[in-house]
This record gives C-alpha cells, sequence and structure tokens, in this order.
C-alpha cells in the first residue's frame, strides 16, 4: 500500500535528512542521532522509535555503503562476520528494550551518546595534532603499539588470524547488542573500534561501517517487523528523507575537513545528550 503524503509534516523528512547526511559524512553518528530525532521532533516514544530509527539507518547505510562496494573500498570479509554475529546479538538488545522502563532507555541512550560525543571530540583533536605534527615534519617518534588487525602489504587485504576473528567479532557483537537495545546502527561502535584496532583507511573505516550497518539493521528491522513493527506514513517519509541525505552526505564527505566535522557533531551530540537526561529525570 503506498502512504497517503498529504496529510504528513515536512518535519519527518527533514529529520531523516539531517540524519542521513550525518550517518553519510561520518560513517557513524547518524543513528545515535535518529531516535532523538523522532522523539523529540515527532513526539514518539523510544520504544517505538527505536525500530523506524534503525529502519531508516540502515536503509540509508545501503545506499552508502553500495558506494564503497564499487569502489572497492569495503572490507566485506570483515564486514559480514561483524555483521553475522551482530545480528544474532541483536534480538537479546531488542528483548532487554522491551523489559526496561522507557525512563531507563531514555537515560541509557543519553549515556551513549555521551561517550560517543566525547570519543568522536577526542579523535577528532588528535587528528588535528597529528596532521599538525605532520606538516611541520615531526611526524610520530613515539609510535603506538601495531594493532591487532593489519593488512597483508602484498594482498592489501587483512591478515586473518584467531586473534583477528576474535576482535572483530567482538566488535560485531556489542555493535548489534546496542542496535537492538538502542535502536541505533552501531556505527558508533563500529568506526572507533576499527580505527584502534585495525589499520584499514579512513574512507575504507567508513565503507565498512555502512556495510556492516545495513546488515544488522536489516536483521534487527526484520525481527522487529516479524513482532508487528510498523513504520506508519511518517516513519516510510523519515526513511525517505534519510537516503537523501545520505547521498548529499557521501558527496560532500570528500569536500569537507573531516576533524573539523566530527567536533561540530560530537558537541551537536552532547547537547542532544542532555536534552535526553532531561527527558529521563522528567525535567
Amino acid at each position: 500500500m503506498i502512504p497517503d503524503l498529504s496529510s504528513v509534516s515536512p518535519t519527518a523528512a527533514l529529520l531523516g535528512a539531517a540524519v542521513g547526511l550525518v550517518l553519510g559524512l561520518t560513517g557513524a553518528g547518524g543513528g545515535i542521532f535518529a531516535v532523538p530525532a523522532l522523539v523529540f521532533g515527532l513526539g514518539w516514544g523510544v520504544p517505538q522509535a527505536g525500530p523506524v530509527a534503525l529502519l531508516a539507518v540502515g536503509a540509508s547505510a545501503a545506499v552508502g555503503s553500495a558506494q564503497g562496494l564499487r569502489a572497492g573500498l569495503v572490507r566485506y570479509r570483515a564486514a559480514m562476520l561483524m555483521a553475522v554475529i551482530g545480528v544474532c546479538v541483536a534480538p537479546l538488545g531488542t528483548w532487554m528494550a522491551h523489559k526496561l522502563p522507557e525512563r531507563w532507555l531514555v537515560g541509557l541512550f543519553a549515556i551513549a551518546m555521551m561517550v560517543v560525543a566525547a570519543r568522536m571530540y577526542r579523535a577528532s583533536r588528535g587528528a588535528a595534532a597529528k596532521a599538525t605534527r605532520n606538516a611541520a615534519g615531526e611526524g610520530d617518534a613515539a609510535c603506538a603499539a601495531l594493532p591487532p588487525c593489519r593488512l597483508d602489504p602484498a594482498t592489501g587485504r587483512l591478515h586473518w588470524t584467531r586473534r583477528v576473528a576474535g576482535t572483530l567479532g567482538a566488535i560485531g557483537a556489542v555493535s548489534g547488542f546496542a542496535s537492538g537495545l538502542l535502536g541505533v546502527g552501531g556505527g558508533f561502535v563500529i568506526v572507533p573500534a576499527l580505527r584502534r584496532f585495525t589499520d584499514i583507511t579512513v574512507h575504507g573505516v567508513v565503507a565498512t561501517s555502512l556495510f556492516v550497518i545495513a546488515l544488522i539493521s536489516a536483521g534487527t528491522v526484520a525481527n522487529a517487523w516479524w513482532h508487528g513493527m510498523h513504520p506508519g506514513t511518517q516513519g516510510w517519509v523519515f526513511v525517505a528523507g534519510a537516503i537523501v541525505g545520505m547521498v548529499f552526505g557521501r558527496a560532500l564527505a570528500p569536500r569537507l575537513a573531516a576533524s573539523r566535522l566530527q567536533q561540530i557533531f560530537s558537541m551537536l551530540m552532547a547537547i542532544v545528550a542532555i536534552g535526553m537526561i532531561g527527558k529521563a529525570l522528567g525535567v
């Protein structure tokens, strides 16, 4: 059935576009904004907003990851491993989301946003400082220890070991649990984890993250749909807006300074998190 759009406010489309834009620019952060956008923008509850937010994030991530697949940036074996484990763990998060009071869910979501905002801001400052050192010719005298998941210089692919599989599997499990519990795509887990534990390039990390998000979201949304979730007209408009935002975000990403974008998003995320804490406390 085609939704009747005559009674739909443009707010849903604009909020969805903003979420898709953030996700397209950073490979993360869009999902963490999606639930607050539905809660504050459309007045939905967190249990209702979670699956629809995940549908929007998953659909837009699928569009964004298609570009990465064409460019050969997606580490598809790593992505498939993380996604399979994430999909298996996601129902546990969904089950817990239905058991917890909504106030607790809002509080947990706010805490997650604050943690992500802090890490994103620190990462952006670190990247800017590294760029300054490199420009000055100082390099990285005190190089950090090599990450456990490394690319093979001969093939350009990950060198698979048990440690690599275990590390990527753990990332997928945490991401899947967060997807089911909070209705987020999991990019806020995947991107910093891949940056921390692998030597995949930034563009490869973003493309791989989008691919994993699309796969985990598809599995989690299918489970929610099986249990009676239906987005409704406003929800479908939100999803469509997110897809359009993703297209623009992926087009703009190469032209904008990543560190500055991360700083802006992290500060905005902190502000939204404060609002979520106020909602949880009934302020």
